[in-house]
């Protein structure tokens, strides 16, 4: 099943190359299946980037290499003019990008680009309260000192630049963002706040809330998602015990509330009815953070066993049931993503980050090959 997925995928994103040209996909737009490409100003460009790395080193296509190839002075060039990278987000786009192309090939340049955007990430440390701020300028009302659950995965790029040059600044960032995340965003009941406030000033702890999530105190089924992974990551660098048993109990909650196929809704707190959206997107991040989660765990411990099964069945339904085999027009691999429901955008969609995190998890279980996180042992 695995394998004739991946064919699948690599049919779509083949054809993608000539649709898309010297552009980014974002996301589609209420169920036109067509999708909105940027010129490389978003959050998301590494995930297309990633998608084209993935497919060539399953493939070893050529024309995958190429493409991935030519999208990088994209990101070169946005690095040196600073083009929207006030945000949280300069992991998802140079992990996937400049770091895959030096986790495959081993190019210098590329090695030199992702250190200059680790210091980019590490602009965003506020002493007070001692966090990397998500989104917007020091001084940004509602933003400045808020942190959001989706950094955990932008940390790697920091844990990775600390191996590659022996800085500890970036070591000791990554550890604390690490640290107040799991304190902050993580609640008794193993659910997770999307996003925490504190004061600017004093660095107090206020109040979680949400983006988007359906209210403050819900769970976010993408949010809880990122923590699976990001904090099974986090343990993967730090190896502090306390977080692979976060990311086990965060990876439980999401199983345990699974619907019968298998695929989340965009939010666990929200009525399940036949209207409700679904987030496919949400379910490949979890399942693929699950499959990392399992890879750190010894041979024959229990949890390890679960985690795989359960990673399993998710993706086999996003093959059967969400997945655009059989579309031969098909823009994305994964049909009724969501990227922000409450705010209807894009609530019922292609979304690029479904697409990456569905063949990175078809390509773990196909082969192993984990992404672009970390260095390959």
């Amino acid at each position: 099943m695995w394998a004739q997925a991946i064919e699948d995928a690599l049919r779509v994103v083949s054809q993608n190359i000539d649709r898309f040209g010297d552009e980014f996909p974002l996301t589609s737009t209420q169920g036109n299946r067509i999708y909105r490409l940027t010129p490389g100003n978003d959050w998301t460009e590494g995930f297309w980037t990633g998608l084209l790395w993935l497919s060539y080193e399953y493939s070893k296509d050529p024309r995958f290499r190429t493409a991935a190839l030519q999208t990088l002075d994209n990101f070169r060039a946005r690095l040196g003019h600073r083009v929207n990278l006030d945000h949280h987000d300069i992991g998802f786009l140079y992990s996937l990008s400049t770091k895959a192309h030096w986790i495959l090939e081993r190019d210098e340049t590329s090695r030199s680009t992702t250190l200059q955007a680790a210091d980019v990430l590490l602009e965003r440390w506020r002493d007070t309260p001692g966090i990397l701020q998500a989104w917007g300028q020091r001084d940004d009302s509602e933003n400045g000192r808020r942190i959001i659950i989706d950094c955990l995965m932008n940390l790697p790029l920091l844990h990775w630049a600390y191996q590659q040059t022996g800085r500890e600044v970036y070591r000791q960032a990554a550890e604390k963002q690490t640290a107040v995340s799991r304190r902050f965003l993580v609640r008794g009941d193993d659910s997770t706040y999307h996003t925490f406030y504190f004061d600017p000033v004093t660095g107090d702890s206020i109040r979680g809330g949400t983006h988007q999530g359906s209210r403050d105190g819900s769970t976010w089924t993408r949010g809880q998602a990122w923590g699976i992974y990001g904090f099974a990551l986090a343990y993967r660098y730090i190896r502090q015990p306390e977080l692979l048993d976060t990311s086990k109990q965060l990876a439980r909650y999401f199983v345990d509330r699974l619907p019968g196929d298998g695929v989340v809704y965009w939010d666990f707190d929200v009525p399940q009815t036949k209207e409700t959206k679904r987030d496919s997107s949400a379910a490949a991040i979890a399942a693929s953070g699950m499959l990392e989660l399992a890879t750190l765990l010894p041979e024959g411990d229990i949890d390890r066993e679960w985690l795989s099964t359960a990673a399993g069945r998710i993706v086999a339904s996003l093959v059967t049931g969400y997945s655009t085999k059989g579309e031969p027009d098909a823009q994305g691999l994964l049909n009724r993503g969501s990227y922000a429901v409450r705010l209807d955008m894009s609530p019922d969609d292609y979304v690029i980050w479904g697409d990456y995190f569905y063949l990175e998890a078809l390509m773990r279980l196909e082969r192993g090959v984990p992404g672009y996180w970390y260095e390959r042992e």
